[in-house]
């Protein structure tokens, strides 16, 4: 095109989010109004069907330390395993109420996260398999080139673990634990908790997608 010789074109240099991504992309976190319609990480509306969870946790780093910079997005089905997209094909009618898609940015003082959101149900995999109920979530920091992206399971679903296709491709079965979510009740709540951690010893299981 144009006589270019795409050879000689070196890649453009990238570089790692920066200390603020967090605020760039929920500004309101830090106090900044810029956007009308904010995004947040309440994924319920009232008539929203299915069983109310709390999914939360922290980042830490190699050493340990937990990140308070992050910012997380979470992607998933609805109760019923429908994607509130046109990319699902099942022919099934997602739930309405309920969007489907959250951003939430650590606490600037504990980096903890956390979502409002259902527990959502399976959904079908490739070849006519199912797979457990999960949630797709990415970690944008600083530090961080691209994305990290891995998948949040629930201890709870130990049946439905023990056949999904991801979750069980995953050869060392510690690993797999990385990517489970613990359940507990906090006054009256039902709350997950997902620890993630980026390096070192029982370092969370990501994903090339």
């Amino acid at each position: 095109m144009n006589g270019w010789n795409f050879q000689e074109l070196a890649e453009t240099p990238s570089q790692t989010g920066g200390p603020y991504v967090h605020i760039g992309l929920l500004p309101k976190q830090a106090n900044i109004e810029v956007f009308d319609n904010n995004f947040n990480n309440n994924l319920l509306q009232e008539h929203t069907q299915g069983e109310r969870i709390r999914l939360e946790g922290q980042v830490f780093d190699g050493l340990g330390l937990p990140l308070r910079d992050v910012l997380v997005e979470i992607w998933q089905a609805d109760a019923n395993g429908v994607y509130p997209s046109q990319a699902d094909i099942q022919g099934k009618t997602a739930d309405p109420h309920f969007q489907g898609w959250g951003r939430a940015g650590a606490d600037f003082q504990t980096g903890v996260w956390h979502f409002d959101t259902i527990k959502p149900g399976a959904v079908p995999g490739r070849k006519g398999t199912q797979q457990a109920p999960h949630i797709a979530l990415i970690i944008f920091a600083r530090g961080i080139n691209l994305g990290l992206n891995t998948r949040v399971y629930f201890e709870d679903e130990a049946e439905a673990n023990a056949k999904d296709p991801i979750l069980t491709g995953i050869e060392w079965a510690p690993r797999r634990n990385t990517l489970l979510a613990k359940r507990e009740e906090r006054d009256g709540q039902v709350v997950y908790r997902f620890d993630i951690r980026i390096q070192g010893e029982n370092e969370t299981v990501f994903f090339d997608i």
